[in-house]
């Protein structure tokens, strides 16, 4: 009797715990949240924040150009998925409205860039703001906020996640200051290929001329070119960059007619696979710091 009131007082503790494995194990099978962010960079602060809870996908990948991205039917039924859009705003995706009509998403979008005083780029905004490593950490917390809005189960996460992520970002930004003081002020001044830099600029002082606007869409003329070229002799500007999104035989051109050194490329609106010099938001500050660095502190 009392072996058969022991097992049966077994059975029953074996039968509460039941629930709370069962649970644990329904937690650990949880499907990530899908979120779909408009190109890499948006993507990669979506993961830093994310981490194992969410399953990412850039609609503009690496190497790919925003401005002139002409989206896919694929991309609508990836909106069409999605629990959450992340999207940079400030009229860099042009293409979007179109898009979300066709995909029918129903899923809440979060502008990146929410609550960042826009630069002015003639009568519209610059829309490169994650180029100051300080809006990136606006980016992140407004990634973090809208996650935790669409996933309260793992809003503790997304917290925990987007702190260490910024902290990582106030070491750069401390980082990217310590090495703009290698470069002498007189030589603070270089020419990019599209109007990217503006926040870098406002950031970081160091001058940035573009022969086309802020978007890859522009062309520049004879006399845009002209004069760019006629800035640089009178200035001495040192060094002129290639982009990672454009074609660069505009800037050899300028280079070749100037004599000013191609310091490297630059990356500007997108990050690169995960083999190439900046596959990571980070990463992409810190090659674009060490290319200025190296060009212009000679």
């Amino acid at each position: 009797m009392r072996v058969a009131r022991c097992f049966q007082l077994g059975l029953i503790c074996l039968a509460l715990a039941m629930p709370a494995v069962t649970l644990r194990a329904q937690d650990r099978l949880q499907d990530p949240l899908k979120v779909v962010a408009s190109f890499s960079i948006l993507g990669d602060f979506v993961k830093n924040v994310g981490g194992e809870r969410v399953e990412v996908t850039s609609l503009v990948g690496p190497d790919g150009d925003v401005h002139v991205y002409a989206p896919a039917p694929a991309d609508a039924r990836k909106i069409a998925d999605a629990k959450l859009l992340v999207i940079n705003g400030l009229g860099l995706e042009g293409w979007l409205p179109r898009l979300l009509q066709a995909s029918g998403g129903k899923a809440p979008i979060v502008t990146a860039t929410r609550g960042i005083a826009p630069l002015k780029s003639g009568s519209g905004a610059d829309p490169h703001a994650w180029q100051s490593v300080a809006n990136a950490k606006n980016y992140v917390a407004n990634i973090r906020d809208a996650l935790a809005a669409a996933d309260p189960a793992d809003a503790e996460a997304f917290r925990s996640q987007a702190e260490a992520y910024l902290a990582r970002l106030d070491a750069l930004d401390r980082e990217v200051r310590a090495a703009v003081t290698q470069i002498p002020e007189n030589r603070r001044k270089v020419i990019s290929t599209h109007d990217a830099f503006g926040y870098f600029a406002a950031a970081y002082g160091i001058r940035f001329i573009a022969p086309l606007g802020v978007s890859t869409e522009s062309e520049a003329s004879a006399r845009d070119i002209a004069g760019i070229i006629t800035q640089i002799k009178t200035e001495k500007i040192p060094a002129v960059f290639l982009e990672n999104i454009s074609d660069p035989r505009l800037i050899r051109r300028i280079s070749a007619e100037t004599g000013a050194r191609v310091g490297g490329t630059l990356f500007s609106d997108s990050l690169t696979a995960e083999k190439g010099d900046a596959p990571t938001y980070i990463d992409m500050v810190r090659h674009n710091i060490k290319a200025l660095t190296s060009a212009l502190a000679d």
